[in-house]
């Protein structure tokens, strides 16, 4: 199947899957294999043609944020030349809809780790735990349910590598388990109870709660800060801070919770409602120039 991408639905989707901000997607060829919400697919991109097998057109549009409108999107968030280089460098990229579920424990196992070791934890994860489903050859593993995760021992866990995510992934299953956190209720609040309730599970730190609540939630007003963000930060906004502070973190791998505080309200105020926007691109832009 196929469908015609009209010129507001301008879409790079090589930049949109490999990104970083979700782990579960392969290249072979021209085409993008992925597993979302149990369903196996592949995609490709020919120009202005998006060629799909196996998914249906609503739900494809759905998760690759195509109603979108990135023209509003770059007209709010094209501040400063910098972010203007990222744009017109990977125009097209955009904000997948993530399962809120996968989201929270893709992200809690990717704390301090690069992106091919969080696909292998998560592979492991879904090997261990999911369902295998075959599609066009090749093999694929549902994403474990929090039931499943919750039912298993945090030992049993660990064996899939997660080190001592194991504990805060077993835990934060439990609790969504139990029904004492609904994630899809967090689509429909505001950003910033999504976030405070986010941060009361295990494992949740202030990234954490801003990439599941960009990536899967729906607010564009979430803005991560990690390494790549604060050295972009640091780089080409550092007139916006004081020196002393850009001192103190410009070598630290790790932010204080008051640190991360002040990068993430800056890039809130500064780049306004579509700031998670802004941030992706800076991340991709700023992971390419290595």
């Amino acid at each position: 199947m196929s469908i015609r991408l009209d010129p507001l639905q301008t879409l790079d989707l090589d930049s949109t899957l490999c990104c970083g901000q979700a782990f579960r997607w392969d290249k072979h060829g021209e085409w993008w294999y992925g597993i979302v919400k149990g369903k196996a697919f592949k995609i490709r991109q020919r120009s202005n043609r998006l060629e799909f097998e196996n998914v249906e057109i609503g739900f494809l549009k759905a998760y690759l944020g195509l109603d979108d409108n990135l023209q509003e999107v770059y007209s709010q968030i094209r501040k400063d030349r910098h972010v203007e280089q990222a744009v017109e460098r990977f125009r097209g990229l955009r904000i997948l809809r993530q399962d809120p579920w996968e989201c929270l424990i893709s992200y809690i196992c990717a704390t301090y780790k690069n992106i091919a070791s969080i696909k292998g934890m998560l592979l492991n994860l879904s090997r261990k735990f999911g369902d295998k489903v075959t599609f066009d050859g090749l093999g694929f593993y549902t994403f474990p349910t929090a039931e499943k995760l919750a039912r298993a021992s945090a030992s049993e866990i660990s064996d899939c590598s997660l080190g001592y995510r194991a504990k805060y992934v077993h835990e934060t299953a439990v609790t969504v388990h139990e029904g004492k956190l609904e994630l899809e209720y967090l689509v429909k609040v505001s950003y910033e109870k999504a976030k405070a309730e986010l941060l009361n599970l295990p494992g949740v730190g202030l990234k954490v709660a801003d990439c599941v609540s960009l990536f899967s939630l729906g607010k564009f007003e979430a803005f991560p800060v990690d390494v790549w963000v604060k050295r972009a930060l640091m780089r080409h906004y550092n007139l916006h801070f004081p020196r002393e502070f850009i001192r103190r973190i410009s070598d630290k791998r790790s932010l204080t919770n008051s640190e991360y505080g002040r990068l993430n309200v800056f890039g809130r105020e500064y780049f306004g409602g579509y700031a998670g926007y802004a941030q992706e691109y800076l991340y991709h832009y700023e992971r390419m120039q290595r």
